[in-house]
């Protein structure tokens, strides 16, 4: 039987209950300021809305059911993005009805499950970028007696997925629209590896190039009568030039709503970091000192078991007089050169990279005032199929 948050035991179930001081929080957890959370979500809906364009959240970024419903009733968001088919599930079976997968599913067992998504109430939206996957979407929508949409997705310069040429685009979109139980709804155009890119001359000219290569298909494509509902692409890192290029109507940006310390490297039009913007630091990693065994070094309790690195070690937030130098599996090092830290002190900090770490945990603390506001489950956690 479904347990309540009342009967989940804090410090094994949970890591706080609702109106605990955030002093009390077991770590290392996951804590949300939802003050600045808010206000990051509040910030990209105005830009959007004074752009007359969309914006599509990118649930992959937190994998939660609870903020993915707040970005579309107060970040402006007109539905969600995902990655993978089970994870898209985890959202349209919490309400979510408007789901793009911008991803490609080849396997036949999840093609299937994909066509039975509409079921359950949902537009439901996959990236295309192989003539002979339109043959098998089709036959599994058919035989489900559902509805798929399809983009075409251009690769944008990350040589993963999406096709290279302008015919390629056109002729994949073309066999969409003929295809029964398919309907051919645009393109997918996102650049990855732009969006870390920290200098915002060398990003605006590898977004150009981006752009044209867009518009060049958009256009081909128009030329076919084949229109385009979407243009979507545009991240944390990004998404200003894809707004403004005449060319997107859809964004799809996700770190914007926690930022991480990676994100923050990156630089705006003025020189200032991403994260002293429009978006602060919502997400932190709280942690507790739990050794002080070595002099001008403390150790705490968050090491590589709940904390991504591949995009750098995290950042103390709010403390010039520290330094997270290293990371072990259970525990993390920090430099503390006058030995202000006592034992079970606790610090907020700031990811290196949000996804993959949020990906580690199974809740959320929101936290407001000092306060535990609420938990939120990591919805989709695990959902990789």
């Amino acid at each position: 039987m479904k347990q309540t948050l009342d009967e989940l035991l804090v410090g094994f179930d949970v890591p706080a209950r609702i109106g605990m001081a955030e002093a009390e929080i077991q770590t290392p957890c996951l804590v949300i300021d939802l003050d600045v959370l808010e206000r990051n979500l509040r910030s990209l809906a105005a830009f959007v809305e004074a752009r007359g364009i969309r914006f599509r959240a990118h649930g992959k970024m937190h994998k939660s059911v609870d903020i993915a419903r707040l970005q579309l009733e107060i970040g402006g968001a007109c539905g969600i993005c995902c990655q993978k088919v089970s994870e898209a599930e985890v959202f349209i079976r919490g309400g979510i009805t408007d789901v793009l997968i911008t991803n490609q599913v080849r396997d036949p067992l999840k093609i299937l499950r994909l066509a039975e998504l509409p079921k359950l109430g949902a537009r439901v939206i996959v990236c295309v970028d192989d003539l002979a996957n339109v043959a098998e979407l089709s036959k599994a929508s058919v035989a489900a007696g559902t509805a798929l949409e399809c983009l075409v997705e251009i690769d944008c310069g990350a040589k993963r997925c999406g096709v290279t040429g302008v015919d390629e685009a056109v002729q994949i979109a073309r066999a969409i629209e003929q295809a029964e139980g398919l309907c051919f709804s645009g393109v997918q155009a996102y650049h990855g590896g732009a969006q870390h890119i920290r200098s915002y001359a060398a990003r605006q000219r590898e977004m150009e190039a981006v752009i044209k290569k867009t518009k060049s298909v958009v256009l081909a494509l128009e030329s076919e009568g084949l229109s385009c509902d979407i243009v979507g692409g545009g991240g944390t890192g990004s998404f200003p030039f894809e707004a403004e290029s005449g060319v997107y109507n859809e964004l799809q940006c996700g770190s914007y709503a926690f930022m991480d310390a990676d994100y923050g490297e990156v630089r705006d039009a003025s020189g200032e970091r991403l994260d002293h913007g429009s978006f602060q630091n919502a997400l932190f990693l709280l942690t507790s000192i739990m050794s002080q065994a070595q002099p001008a070094q403390a150790i705490c309790d968050a090491g590589l078991k709940v904390q991504s690195v591949d995009s750098g070690l995290p950042q103390i937030f709010g403390r010039d007089d520290l330094e997270f130098i290293k990371c072990n599996d259970e525990h993390g090092i920090i430099r503390d050169p006058c030995s202000r830290l006592k034992i079970n002190d606790k610090l907020r900090l700031i990811p290196g990279h949000c996804d993959p770490t949020c990906n580690l945990h199974d809740w959320y603390v929101g936290v407001r005032g000092g306060l535990v506001e609420t938990l939120w489950p990591v919805s989709a956690r695990g959902k990789v199929f």
